[in-house]
């Protein structure tokens, strides 16, 4: 229970179908620390403890700011270092929510671990990680990493729900998160803009912003805080037309931007890596399905092959800013078949 609507809905829904004995828990993940100031999950903590009081329920509070340190911020902080785009909120599903939370969970007697993320599981092996009925509220790009043995352990009650659906079972509830507005921050830190986050560890190093013709159009903070695809407003041309970032190039540190139409900034192909399947099985090869680089991306037709370790990725049309350290991500008829990092 993350303090949020959705696990709100879901502890209550599990309460009042009568089939289950619900015990809420609330993951303590990340603190800021600040001296003088209220840590930034105590807000959330107290809402989970209002909805729980609601439903008669007790809530049980774990601390896995160890664990989220080790797993997902030293790797999001490597990543960027790397010049590369991570997304904890993979990670954070993996290692932590369905990893340390899982276990502990399993160690305390639970058959089950239920969340608010809106996706289905199938309920026969091999277990299938479903897409949800809401296309926009789909989870199932941060969810693509997780194991036949976690799928077996889980449920996502709201799976078949859509956000209104979701928001009027709060409201006919009458739960006390109701009318809270979502979190788009990152995972379990909050609202905090990625490059001030990203600058507590790495210190800027300032460099060249140049076009792929090489001529140079302003400078840059440093090149963890850029993304592939974003727009540039500190660059300018003679002509002001927007720019966006389309390349890092590490060895010069210098800061690739280009117009929308730039060449570089579409891609035909991408080899990815560490890829994860979802059934625990390779599937046969080439594999002709739809792929997402980004979540709530459109789907879009591909074709899948082994190259040595890594995997090949042809897109039917070229895909726009496809970024290193991301993920991308395989379905096949609203199945979500695993995927692995772009290299």
């Amino acid at each position: 229970m993350s303090g949020g609507v959705d696990s709100s809905v879901v502890a209550a829904l599990l309460v009042r179908s009568k089939k289950y004995d619900v015990t809420g828990a609330y993951m303590l993940n990340y603190d800021n620390n600040l001296p003088g100031s209220e840590s930034c999950w105590l807000p959330d903590y107290r809402d989970a403890l209002r909805v729980a009081a609601h439903l008669g329920i007790p809530l049980l509070k774990f601390d896995f700011t160890k664990e989220y340190k080790e797993k997902v911020l030293e790797y999001m902080f490597r990543e960027y270092e790397l010049g590369r785009t991570p997304n904890p909120d993979v990670l954070c599903n993996t290692f932590i929510k369905f990893g340390s939370w899982l276990k502990k969970a399993r160690e305390l007697g639970f058959d089950y671990l239920a969340t608010g993320h809106y996706a289905s599981v199938s309920v026969t092996k091999p277990f299938k990680l479903l897409q949800a009925t809401d296309d926009n509220k789909d989870q199932t790009y941060f969810l693509h990493q997780l194991n036949q043995e976690q799928l077996g352990q889980i449920m996502f009650p709201i799976g078949k729900y859509t956000k209104p659906q979701v928001r009027a079972l709060a409201k006919k509830f009458d739960l006390p998160t109701m009318n809270k507005e979502e979190s788009m921050g990152i995972c379990f830190i909050g609202e905090v803009p990625m490059k001030e986050f990203l600058q507590k560890r790495i210190p800027p190093k300032k460099g060249k912003i140049i076009l792929s013709s090489g001529e140079m159009v302003g400078e840059h903070d440093g090149l963890p805080f850029y993304t592939i695809g974003e727009r540039h407003v500190g660059a300018k041309t003679n002509d002001n037309k927007p720019l966006f970032v389309i390349d890092k190039k590490a060895e010069t540190n210098e800061l690739v931007v280009g117009f929308e139409d730039d060449p570089m900034v579409w891609k035909k192909e991408t080899t990815i890596t560490n890829v994860k399947w979802t059934s625990g099985q390779t599937p046969k090869f080439p594999l002709q399905c739809e792929v997402r680089l980004r979540h709530r991306q459109q789907l879009q037709k591909c074709r899948v092959e082994q190259v040595g370790e890594s995997i090949a990725v042809n897109f039917s049309k070229a895909e726009r800013a496809v970024t290193p350290g991301q993920f991308a991500v395989f379905y096949k008829k609203g199945e979500c078949l695993g995927g692995g990092v772009i290299l």
